[in-house]
């Protein structure tokens, strides 16, 4: 697929997630694109022996999806990082995808290391380690790769409850790796007893999600769904992994960046006006997309300032603390917005002062503004003992032919 831009993954995980289950979702949706799209064709560039593919269509509790399965036919060795990044150096692969495989690998020996007291280097992969789970992990990548390195998101995920039997015994739910990985992220039990998200589903939604790409499914037009199935047939909630291929950009035709933040905010009328410039400058310097302050009117008519600051979303609670720490507020609103803005970009110059960088935004890609960068305006006033209008007029006169 290459007409990816403004395109989303968003994943169910209401059931969980595994490695199978993911490859299952991406494959039921790029088969639905494209019929002529074959998974055992893409994986036939990985470096293993020993092992077979196959694709069914099933059903899981009147869902319909695709059942993934890799044949292994040996017994779970214990090897090590350097074993797998062997195999991977071997593979006919793109080098990203080789370089996101080696990623989750390395993280899987982090998170191991950190379990069992030793280092990444000595760590034995089990279950992990084993074929099956090494061609699910490139499989995936190469899922991501075929629909162009979309953004991914997840809902919260459901790891089930229970005990799980694996290599060191029989453990509770979720299993030490998959805790692990899953730190940050928000996690819930629900549904009969079972593993839901194994290690290698925890390691994929680390690995392509990141900590911060867990959220309600976002605003946007549905382009197709996938529904990858799980290995148990569970009549209370289906073991299944749905992946919604989501076009963001619906009211835009593609010509602004939507987004979803939240906006933050909370009135006081108890603090030294001279200290919300420091806190506007932590919320800015923690992540916060905007930051400013609103003279306002509170009850019994006492001049206030509503302080407020718009985040990213998963980004609302460490910004609130900010806003606790850095004010006397003991309590933040967090309301739920939608912005549309221009595509921005970022450049250095060389002109007649100096080197300054230069903010452009485009609209159906045509430069409509270019502006210098304040703080370069600023410090070549100080240095060359200019007014900023003086320097702001200089360096707007670049031209690109210099």
């Amino acid at each position: 697929m290459n007409d990816i831009k403004g395109k989303i993954i968003y994943l169910d995980a209401n059931a969980g997630i595994s490695g199978d289950m993911f490859l299952g979702a991406m494959t039921d949706m790029a088969m639905r694109l494209d019929p002529a799209f074959d998974l055992k064709t893409s994986m036939a560039a990985i470096s293993l022996a020993g092992w077979e593919l196959s694709v069914t269509r099933s059903s899981r509790a009147g869902i319909t999806g695709l059942k993934v399965g890799i044949n292994a036919h040996e017994h779970h060795p214990h090897r090590r990082l350097s074993h797998i990044l062997d195999i991977l150096a071997q593979s006919r692969v793109s080098q990203k995808v080789r370089e996101k495989s080696a990623e989750a690998f390395t993280l899987l020996a982090a998170a191991e290391a950190e379990i069992h007291g030793t280092t990444p280097e000595e760590v034995h992969f089990h279950e992990v380690g084993a074929v099956d789970s090494i061609a699910d992990i490139v499989g995936a990548m190469l899922m991501m790769e075929h629909f162009g390195w979309p953004k991914l998101l997840s809902s919260p995920v459901n790891v089930g409850s229970g005990t799980v039997k694996i290599e060191h015994g029989i453990l509770p739910v979720p299993a030490p790796a998959t805790a692990a990985l899953l730190k940050g992220i928000e996690v819930f039990s629900a549904g009969e007893p079972m593993e839901r998200t194994t290690p290698t589903g925890a390691l994929l939604l680390r690995v392509l999600a990141g900590e911060k790409g867990f959220r309600p499914l976002p605003r946007g037009s549905i382009i197709c769904i996938g529904t990858g199935l799980g290995g148990r047939d569970t009549p209370e909630l289906p073991n299944a992994l749905r992946a919604i291929l989501l076009d963001t950009e619906e009211n835009s035709g593609g010509r602004f960046i939507c987004e979803e933040p939240s906006l933050l905010e909370t009135n006081i009328d108890d603090m030294n006006p001279q200290d919300f410039a420091l806190a506007m400058e932590r919320l800015l310097s923690a992540g916060a997309l905007d930051a400013w302050c609103e003279n306002i009117l509170m009850k019994k008519g006492r001049p206030a300032v509503k302080l407020c600051c718009l985040a990213r979303q998963g980004d609302e609670t460490r910004l609130a603390e900010v806003m606790m720490r850095e004010t006397t507020t003991i309590g933040v609103r967090i309301i739920g917005t939608r912005r549309i803005s221009l595509d921005r970009a970022e450049e250095k110059r060389a002109t007649s002062l100096g080197e300054v960088a230069f903010k452009s935004v485009t609209l159906d890609g045509r430069v409509l503004r270019s502006t210098p960068e304040y703080e370069d305006v600023l410090r070549l006033a100080r240095g060359k003992n200019l007014s900023a209008y003086d320097v702001r007029n200089a360096v707007s006169l670049y031209d690109k032919k210099e």
